[in-house]
C-alpha cells in the first residue's frame, strides 16, 4: 500500500456554523458540502484546498466519538486520512505488518468515500484513516 496523497485532514469542532466562519471569512475556502453520517453520529462539512479537504466533524450524540474527543481534548486535528486504491487491501496489508485496526473492512463514509481507521497506537499517536 502506498497512499496517493492526504485525502483530508478531520477536526474536531463543537458547532461547524461557528467554526466555518474561519475558513471561509479568514482563509476564504469555500464549504462545498454539509453531511450527517448518521451511524458514526457525526455531522461533517468539507472545505476543499487543492487535492486535500479539511473536513470539520460536530458530534450529533453526546456520546458519539467525536463528543467524546471534545470532551477530553477538546477542539482540534482529529485525524489524517490517506487516499488509497482499496481500502480492503490496505487494511489487510498493514494488519499484516502488525498495525492495530479499530475498522476490518471498509465501511460508509462521508462524502462518499469507502473509509477505514487504523488505531492510533500503532501510527504514532495520530488517528490514521484510509480512504478510496
Amino acid at each position: 500500500m502506498k497512499p496517493s496523497r492526504i485525502e483530508h485532514i478531520g477536526i474536531a469542532v463543537k458547532s461547524i456554523d461557528e467554526s466555518r466562519k474561519y475558513y471561509e471569512n479568514v482563509l476564504g475556502l469555500e464549504l462545498y458540502k454539509i453531511e450527517e453520517v448518521a451511524d458514526q453520529k457525526v455531522k461533517t462539512a468539507f472545505f476543499k484546498i487543492g487535492e486535500t479537504k479539511i473536513e470539520l466533524l460536530e458530534p450529533t450524540s453526546e456520546d458519539s466519538t467525536i463528543a467524546k474527543f471534545l470532551e477530553k481534548k477538546g477542539p482540534g486535528i482529529h485525524h489524517i486520512a490517506y487516499a488509497v486504491d482499496n481500502v480492503n487491501d490496505a487494511l489487510a496489508e498493514v494488519e499484516s505488518k502488525g498495525v492495530q485496526l479499530l475498522d476490518k473492512q471498509g465501511r460508509k463514509g462521508a462524502d462518499g468515500l469507502t473509509i477505514g481507521f487504523l488505531h492510533p497506537k500503532s501510527t504514532e499517536g495520530v488517528l490514521s484513516e484510509l480512504c478510496q
